[in-house]
C-alpha cells in the first residue's frame, strides 16, 4: 500500500493530471491520420490497421480495472509511469512491425496497456480522493476537459508532424514526447491521505461483487458501451469517410476533430458543473439521444465542408461529456476508495464498444463498399442508451461497513 505524506492541492493534481490525459488522449485521436499511410505502405486493407485500433481498444478495457487496482492500492504515480513507457514502445512498434498479424497484436496490446494507465480509468482515483465531495462532479468534468484539449492541440500537430516527417518518423517523435511529460507529471500526482475508517475495511473482492449486483452499475455498464462504439467509430473512420463521400482535402478532417476536441472542452467542463446540481442520469440520457439525432441529420443533409464541421462542434460539445457525469455517478453510489477500480470495470464496458465499433466500421466497409450500415448502428444505440440512463439510482448504497465517501 502507497502511504501519502501530504495532502496535495486540488490544483495540482488537476493541473498534473490534465497534461498527462492531454497527451494520453490526444496522441490516441489522431491515429485515423495513419490508416491510410500505412494501409499503402504495406499493402494493406482498411480492416487489417481497423482490427490493430479495435484490439487496442479492447485491451484499453481489458487492462483497466487492474490498473485502476493497481493505481488505488500502490498510487497512480507508478501506474502512469508505466503506462508512459508502455504507450512509447507501442507507437514505437507500429512504425516498424510490417507483418500484420503481429502489428495488430502487439500494437493492441501495448497501445491499451498505455492507455489503461495513463487515461480516465487510472487518474480518476486520484482526482475523486483529492477533490471535496461536493466539487467532485466539477473536477471530473475538468479532467475531460483536458483531454479534448490534447485533441484540439494534437490533431494539427500530428498531421503536420506526419506530412513533415513522414508516418515513421511521427510515431518516434511522439513516443520521445510522451515520456518526456508524462513522467514529471506523474511525479506531481501525490496521493491524499487516506481517512480511517472504523471496522473491517471492505476489500477488492467485495467491491467488485457489490458493484456488479447492483442494477445502476450495470446500466452504466450498458450505456458506456455505447459510447465507446460512437466516438470511436467516429474518430477513426471520419477521415476516410470524408474523401470516400468527395472531400478531399485532408485539412478537413484535421479541422473536423480538432473542433470535436474544442468543443469538448466546454461540453466536458459545463457536464461535470451541471452534475454537481442536476440529476446525472437525465444528463447522460440527454446526451445520448442528442448524439442520435445529431448523427441523423449529419446523414440527411447535404455534405459539405460547412455541414461538416457543424456536425464535428455538435458532437464534439457531447463527445467525452459522459465521462465527469459517469465517474460522478459512481463516485456517489460507492464512494472513492475503489474509484479507479470501478471506472475501470464500465470503461471496459465503453472499449467492448470502441472495438466494435472501430472494427465494424471496417469489416463493413470491406463488405459494403461504405459505412451506412454502421451510421444506421450509431444512431439506434443513442436511443437505447438514452433509454437505459433514465432509471439509475444515484443514491449512495447502503451497507454495514460504508467506504471513503
Amino acid at each position: 500500500m502507497f502511504t501519502a505524506e501530504r495532502n496535495p492541492s486540488l490544483k495540482q493534481v488537476l493541473l498534473a493530471s490534465g497534461l498527462i490525459l492531454t497527451m494520453a488522449m490526444g496522441v490516441r485521436h489522431g491515429f485515423g491520420f495513419w490508416l491510410q499511410p500505412i494501409s499503402q505502405a504495406n499493402g494493406w486493407t482498411r480492416e487489417t490497421f481497423s482490427l490493430a485500433l479495435a484490439l487496442q481498444n479492447l485491451m484499453w478495457g481489458a487492462f483497466g480495472p487492474f490498473a485502476g487496482m493497481a493505481a488505488d492500492r500502490f498510487g497512480t504515480a507508478r501506474v502512469v509511469i508505466a503506462g508512459a513507457f508502455f504507450y512509447m514502445a507501442g507507437l514505437l512498434w507500429m512504425a516498424t512491425m510490417t507483418n500484420p498479424t503481429l502489428f495488430v497484436v502487439g500494437s493492441g496490446i501495448l497501445l491499451g496497456a498505455a492507455l489503461a494507465c495513463t487515461a480516465f480509468g487510472a487518474v480518476s482515483g486520484v482526482i475523486g480522493r483529492t477533490a471535496p465531495e461536493s466539487r467532485r462532479s466539477w473536477a471530473f468534468g475538468i479532467s475531460s476537459a483536458a483531454s479534448s484539449f490534447g485533441q484540439f492541440v494534437m490533431m494539427p500537430v500530428e498531421q503536420k508532424i506526419i506530412s513533415e516527417f513522414g508516418w515513421q518518423n511521427a510515431f518516434y517523435l511522439l513516443g520521445a514526447l510522451v515520456v518526456l511529460i508524462m513522467v514529471p507529471m506523474a511525479l506531481r500526482l501525490r496521493e491524499p491521505a487516506r481517512a480511517t475508517a472504523s471496522g473491517t475495511e471492505q476489500s477488492i473482492m467485495a467491491a467488485t461483487r457489490e458493484a456488479f449486483s447492483y442494477r445502476p452499475f450495470l446500466l452504466l455498464l450498458a450505456g458506456y458501451f455505447v459510447c465507446g462504439f460512437q466516438v470511436v467509430f467516429i474518430g477513426v473512420h471520419m477521415p476516410a469517410y470524408l474523401k470516400d463521400k468527395g472531400i478531399f482535402d485532408p485539412n478537413v478532417a484535421v479541422m473536423a476533430l480538432a473542433l470535436i476536441g474544442l468543443f469538448n472542452i466546454f461540453g466536458s467542463y459545463y457536464a461535470g458543473k451541471l452534475g454537481g446540481t442536476l440529476p446525472k442520469r437525465y444528463l447522460l440520457s440527454t446526451i445520448y439521444l442528442g448524439r442520435a439525432i445529431i448523427i441523423a441529420l449529419f446523414l440527411l443533409a447535404p455534405l459539405s465542408s460547412f455541414s461538416v464541421y457543424v456536425f464535428a462542434a455538435a458532437m464534439g460539445f457531447l463527445w467525452l461529456s459522459t465521462v465527469p457525469l459517469t465517474n460522478g455517478v459512481i463516485a456517489g453510489i460507492f464512494g472513492v476508495k475503489y474509484l479507479s477500480m470501478l471506472s475501470g470495470f464500465v470503461f471496459f464496458s465503453h472499449q467492448v464498444g470502441s472495438f466494435l465499433g472501430v472494427w465494424l466500421g471496417g469489416y463493413l466497409y470491406t463488405l459494403n463498399g461504405n459505412y451506412n450500415v454502421v451510421w444506421m448502428i450509431t444512431i439506434a444505440l443513442g436511443v437505447f442508451a438514452a433509454g437505459i440512463n433514465l432509471p439509475i439510482n444515484e443514491k449512495p448504497i447502503q451497507r454495514l461497513q460504508p467506504a471513503m465517501a
